[in-house]
């Protein structure tokens, strides 16, 4: 080689160190700005979802919301009536066994400010029925105890049925709303499709991913109205169970004591 030649090649070897750090900078640069455009394409817009999801979809998503809002206006309603039942219970217990007379317990719950309702209510039926019963001439012991056995058992009744009232639409709520969410997303797979047939273009993972999200909110828009629906549906129903006993077990041993006070009558 002629020293010409050698300088030429070490003045290129020696131009390459400083002209890479600009291009491997670019390189960095243009990688970060499709990396952000990425991740900004890859964020879920729901509402967009929504508003862009066929109307077939919309329909049964609108269907969601006011299923959802019924479920919670239920839980929240029921919730505060079960847990006042609970509560009122504890407290007619406590004066019932504390040696308090039952003309007074039952003046009491007839000249409240409201009506009595639960345990309170039961008591009165069966001691106001009772009474009657005492007045009649030639009432045997058996036939008065019956008499407000029956009573109790009819007023209990209708304050477990009161407790349960709305929890089987609940349930229903609960047990349907992941169908229908899965009816939504058949619809939006159904529509997507048959669009993109129609167009006769020839299409990519681009094209048919907002399509499909938007029918698999649908499926998870039912999935987060039952959740809720079902865990109440069982937690009610569970404290009502429990106060059907509650009353139950009152019952019966109110049953005894009029029993008792029937024979030292005769």
């Amino acid at each position: 080689m002629t020293p010409a030649t050698l300088v030429a090649m070490q003045a290129t070897v020696e131009a390459l160190p400083e002209n890479a750090p600009a291009q491997a900078s670019a390189l960095a640069e243009t990688a970060a700005n499709s990396g952000a455009v990425a991740a900004a394409n890859a964020n879920l817009d729901l509402v967009r979802l929504v508003l862009d999801a066929s109307l077939p979809v919309q329909l049964i998503m609108a269907l969601l919301i006011v299923a959802s809002i019924v479920s919670w206006v239920i839980i929240f309603r029921k919730r505060s009536v079960i847990s006042r039942a609970h509560k009122e219970a504890e407290r007619f217990e406590e004066r019932f066994w504390s040696g308090a007379e039952l003309t007074k317990l039952y003046a009491g719950a007839t000249q409240g400010r409201g009506p009595s309702g639960g345990m309170e209510a039961i008591f009165e039926a069966g001691f106001r029925e009772f009474g009657r019963l005492r007045q009649r001439k030639g009432v045997d012991a058996r036939v008065q105890l019956e008499g407000a056995q029956r009573a109790m058992r009819a007023t209990g009744s209708r304050e477990i049925d009161g407790l349960e009232h709305n929890l089987e639409l609940l349930a229903n709520i609960g047990s349907t709303a992941p169908y229908i969410g899965l009816v939504g997303t058949v619809f939006g797979i159904m529509v997507t499709m048959h669009g993109l047939l129609a167009s006769g273009a020839q299409v990519g993972i681009k094209d048919v991913a907002p399509g499909i999200s938007e029918a698999l909110l649908a499926t998870a828009m039912g999935l987060f109205v039952a959740i809720p629906a079902v865990w109440a549906y069982n937690r009610f129903a569970n404290g009502v169970e429990r106060l059907a006993v509650r009353y139950d077990a009152f019952s019966e041993e109110f049953s005894s004591i009029l029993q008792r006070q029937a024979h030292a009558d005769e």
